[in-house]
């Protein structure tokens, strides 16, 4: 969940790591540190502290040296509270290194190797520093070969030895680390956002395979000793689209770029009116050979398996679970060789949800991921990946992942109405053909964003708010709530609208708001009952309606009007408005919308 990067070249090594170490803050930003080598006296420098990489700045700012590399961390802390001595990078005798993820065994390594009273911070990393410079004798892939031989956990390891002044080393387990070599030197760093403004190619490091960057190349070894030769990805978005572009924040930007990630999504993978995946090399027995599904992920991910739970249900007709990643081992899922497991990420790093899909392989089932990032860790483990070519999501608040995620699902269900017969081929057409009208309709949402703006300040000043919906209206609540949870600190809670009577409506008061959405023809006078409930308490209602539902109720309540579509696809209208909300709640608050408190935006650690 921490941020790293690495480089080595002849561009101004400082500015190139606190460029890539802000491009990175969504993975942590509770300190931030650099380690660099001096030209003149080969020394490695440590700069660090609690904060932002604008407060690194801040203290780097005087030092004008030439350095040759460097090494960079930014921090979401788990072992050890926010500080200067717990921020990266840690420096024991000739090692100086940065890591991302938990060692296990750290208290344990700690009264075996009598380091209890040498270690500065808190951390488990600094553990692992000071066994690489015990092991440490001239020899660097001798001593990290040591070192994770004793090392239990996931971690990637970034490391400087202060005799060897021109090369950086690297190894990890699960823990992502990506390289590349561009024109003017070597890069690693914990994902594509640092690198691809230098270069549209990289690598995947292997797993326990130990990395070594030099000025104009890099060797790779596994632990025997062996030569290794990765393979070589290419960036599939534009070099530039990892930057702000003029806006305010990062959340808006994917906001606003959902059109465009939904089209590049479904574009290719839909041929003669139909849902083609052969590009992917996804066989068609994949979907009839299988007699359920399970959809495993976390978070917003989680929730686009809500949605597809409903449509599979109403058109597949088949058993289908959806089941928190970090639940799933845990609870004794009924998982076998007929099962369709179906995980979602976008980063592809979760670690509770490659661990579920391990899992899930052992009790053989097959494990189809809808992923974003190329050669990601749950990609490579899984048998089959479509991937949602949403470009880099930099705000840790997930926008343009899901609907790009729920796309996929759409024309996953799609297919396999087909193949399975639930639907003709004039009703798939149909139904593919509504999917791409999907863009046009979202791009008509986000120019009334002014209109949800005016009437999304009205919730600024809440403590507590409830969202309330049936059918899909509650999964598209569900992430909306998450969403304003996230980024405007206001507790929210969304609710089945037919729960209320069950214990949540006592909660309901003057000064506590309610959302509620009405996209679901057959359901209308059901959800306006549901409404009339809560504004007899008092609660002032703010609601997200379909343009064809809205006749007559805007006397009543605060309408935020949805464009048509049918009532299946209402999903994708409805999240882009209650993503505008959450955003501007946070905006008008004067929050920093990009990098909620306490949130990192790939959960790497259990």
């Amino acid at each position: 969940m921490c941020g790293i990067i690495g480089y080595i070249g002849n561009e101004n090594v400082k500015e190139v790591l606190l460029d890539g170490l802000e491009l990175l803050e969504y993975r942590g930003y509770d300190s931030a540190g650099i380690a660099v080598r001096d030209r003149m006296t080969a020394k490695t420098d440590v700069y660090k502290c609690a904060g932002r990489v604008g407060d690194l700045r801040k203290i780097c700012s005087s030092d004008n040296h030439l350095f040759t590399c460097g090494i960079g961390h930014t921090r979401w802390a788990t072992h050890g509270g926010v500080s200067d001595e717990n921020a990266h990078p840690h420096q024991f005798g000739a090692v100086t290194l940065v890591c991302n993820g938990i060692i296990e065994n750290y208290r344990e390594l700690i009264a075996e190797y009598h380091l209890k009273d040498v270690l500065c911070s808190e951390t488990d990393t600094e553990v692992a520093v000071a066994l690489l410079d015990y092991y440490y004798e001239g020899n660097p892939e001798k001593a990290i070969q040591k070192t994770v031989e004793k090392l239990y956990g996931t971690f990637a390891l970034v490391i400087l030895f202060a005799d060897q002044p021109e090369s950086i080393y690297s190894i990890r387990n699960v823990s992502p680390i990506v390289a590349a070599v561009c024109e003017k030197g070597t890069m690693l760093a914990s994902d594509l956002t640092a690198l691809c403004r230098f270069t549209d190619r990289y690598f995947v490091v292997p797993e326990y395979h130990i990395l070594a960057l030099k000025e104009d190349g890099f060797f790779l070894m596994d632990l025997d000793g062996n030569r290794a030769e990765p393979e070589i990805l290419t960036v599939d978005w534009q070099v530039d689209s990892a930057g702000k572009n003029g806006y305010p924040f990062y959340m808006e930007k994917e906001i606003m770029e959902q059109p465009e990630a939904i089209r590049n999504t479904i574009l290719e993978r839909i041929k003669n009116g139909l849902p083609d995946f052969s590009r992917d090399g996804v066989p068609d027995e994949l979907f009839l050979d299988c007699k359920r599904i399970c959809v495993v992920a976390c978070g917003t991910a989680m929730h686009v398996g809500l949605v597809a739970k409903s449509l599979v249900k109403s058109i597949l007709h088949m058993h289908i679970d959806v089941e928190l990643a970090s639940e799933f081992m845990y609870g004794n899922p009924v998982i076998d060789e007929e099962t369709l497991v179906i995980a979602v990420s976008q980063s592809g790093e979760t670690i509770d949800t490659l661990e579920a899909v391990k899992y899930a392989k052992c009790q053989g089932a097959k494990c189809l991921s809808i992923i974003n990032v190329r050669g990601s860790s749950i990609a490579r483990e899984s048998d089959y990946v479509l991937y949602t070519n949403a470009g880099p999501e930099i705000a840790v608040a997930s926008t343009k992942a899901y609907t790009t995620q729920l796309s996929v699902f759409y024309l996953l269900i799609a297919k396999m109405a087909f193949l399975r017969g639930n639907y003709t081929e004039e009703q798939v057409k149909k139904f593919v053909s509504e999917l791409q009208h999907v863009p046009e309709v979202v791009e008509t949402v986000l120019e009334r964003r002014k209109d949800i703006h005016t009437i999304a300040r009205q919730v600024l000043e809440a403590k507590d708010l409830f969202m309330i919906g049936r059918g899909l209206d509650y999964a598209i609540l569900l992430e909306g709530s998450l969403k304003l949870k996230e980024v405007s600190y206001i507790h929210s809670e969304a609710y089945a609208s037919g729960e209320l009577k069950h214990g949540p409506i006592a909660l309901i008061t003057e000064e506590t708001p309610v959302i509620a959405a009405v996209t679901q023809s057959g359901l209308i006078s059901k959800e306006l009952s549901n409404i009339k409930e809560v504004r007899a308490r008092g609660a002032k209602v703010v609601l997200f309606v379909k343009e064809e539902l809205a006749g007559g109720l805007s006397q009543e309540h605060e309408l935020i009007i949805l464009p048509d579509m049918r009532d299946e696809f209402i999903v994708f209208p409805a999240s882009v408005a209650l993503q505008l909300f959450a955003y501007y709640v946070s905006m008008d608050k004067g929050l920093d919308v990009d990098k909620p408190r306490n949130l990192a935006k790939v959960v790497t650690v259990e």
